[in-house]
């Protein structure tokens, strides 16, 4: 490896692969594909291969790899300010958390660097106002097979064993319930608990969307027992399920809205919405460095324009409906979801195999377990987008 190389990051494939193993720390395996562009719904690797991206790096890249838009608000602010920190007034910050309470509900937000984060800013909102309101309060009910962050306190808020075990013992305060079951969740409160804390539609483990009445059941047990309804829309928000917020589609608000993934467009940045009820932090209860500084503030801006501008919300649900035909027309069982959130589940255990097979096919998807696709994809995949991927999942199968 020639010095220039090291310096400018002209590598090969294999050069990538050893300067990873060498110097990243191996915290998960990664797919044998090296990208170096992204245009639209589609990504290249280093050999000039194209892709059809149906994981918009999960759930991120809702206008597609460097959407115009996004790239031009960054670069401008980027040639007038790129930091300052929150001890000081900040002008996108302060228009972003408007436009967030426009499209939600009243409340206050606090802006940070990612989903994690969000849940943790929830958490302690959660437990200060048990503090206050319950008599010291603070267990939070969520649910089995739930995913709220890699912090400490959200893998205890996450109900999966996998992800708490090798880090035990885990911070107390966190009860699992099955997910869709309300009863779970009334025989779990008790005078310890504060809030109960769930994702509309469940991603991580494959899209799992609950009966049509259960955010309303929980939402109303909540308000019978005077405890706080908080809702992780960090993979279902900003439009992915055809409304802003996935609760939306329900009609239900929560008291504490966590989100992230799709907010900037692809930069890192997350937010957590409280209402008055829920309001309850403050000054030297929590902070961030970087959390909403002028150039992720920016670039979710723009993509919230965009989204609007060009009426990408009736998108995702015409799109969406195409995308499950083109899911169900592969044979499979259960293909599942709602908007450009999409799954379906494979009789035999070879989702991680067809994983690859899709990759080399020239279409990202991704295997959440043995036996389960999930996609997501930018919200400007067009109908042509998606017989492109039906053609190539095909292609994919066995």
């Amino acid at each position: 490896m020639t010095r220039n190389e090291m310096t400018h990051g002209h590598l090969t494939h294999d050069e990538v692969v050893e300067l990873d193993h060498q110097y990243l720390m191996q915290t998960g395996k990664r797919l044998p594909v090296t990208f170096v562009r992204g245009e639209g719904v589609h990504l290249y690797d280093d050999r000039g291969k194209e892709y059809l991206d149906l994981m918009a790096g999960i759930a991120v890249n809702i206008l597609g790899h460097c959407h115009p838009a996004v790239v031009e608000a960054v670069v401008e602010q980027s040639r007038q300010l790129i930091h300052t920190s929150g001890l000081y007034y900040q002008h996108n910050a302060a228009l972003l958390a408007r436009r967030l309470v426009q499209l939600a509900f009243p409340s206050r937000v606090f802006l940070n660097n990612s989903g994690a984060e969000s849940n943790e800013v929830a958490i302690k909102i959660a437990r200060k106002w048990g503090k206050r309101n319950r008599d010291g309060a603070y267990e939070i009910i969520s649910a089995l097979g739930s995913f709220h962050g890699r912090t400490l306190a959200t893998i205890a808020a996450t109900g999966q064993e996998k992800y708490q075990k090798p880090f035990a013992p885990m911070p107390d305060g966190f009860v699992h319930v099955p997910y869709d079951d309300l009863d779970a969740i009334k025989a779990a409160t008790n005078e310890r608990t504060v809030a109960v804390m769930l994702e509309p539609i469940m991603g991580e483990i494959g899209i799992i969307v609950p009966s049509p009445d259960y955010l309303k059941g929980v939402r109303q047990w909540c308000d019978e027992q005077n405890l706080l309804l908080i809702l992780d829309e960090i993979q279902t928000g900003m439009g992915r399920t055809g409304r802003w917020f996935a609760h939306q589609l329900v009609g239900v608000e929560p008291d504490i809205m966590t989100l992230a993934k799709a907010l900037g467009g692809g930069l890192p940045i997350g937010a957590c919405l409280a209402k008055p009820r829920a309001d309850v932090l403050e000054p030297g209860d929590h902070g961030t460095t970087f959390g909403g500084n002028p150039v992720v503030t920016a670039a979710a801006l723009a993509t919230i324009d965009v989204v609007e501008r060009e009426h990408l919300l009736e998108h995702v649900v015409e799109v969406g409906d195409l995308l499950q035909a083109a899911l169900e027309d592969l044979g499979q069982t259960d293909a599942r979801g709602i908007g450009m959130m999409r799954a379906f589940t494979f009789a035999e255990a070879r989702a991680k195999d067809y994983q690859v097979k899709a990759m080399e096919a020239g279409v990202i998807v991704n295997a959440v377990d043995d036996y389960s696709i999930r996609v997501e994809p930018p919200l400007i995949l067009s109908a042509n987008d998606v017989d492109q991927a039906a053609e190539l999942l095909k292609k994919a199968l066995p």
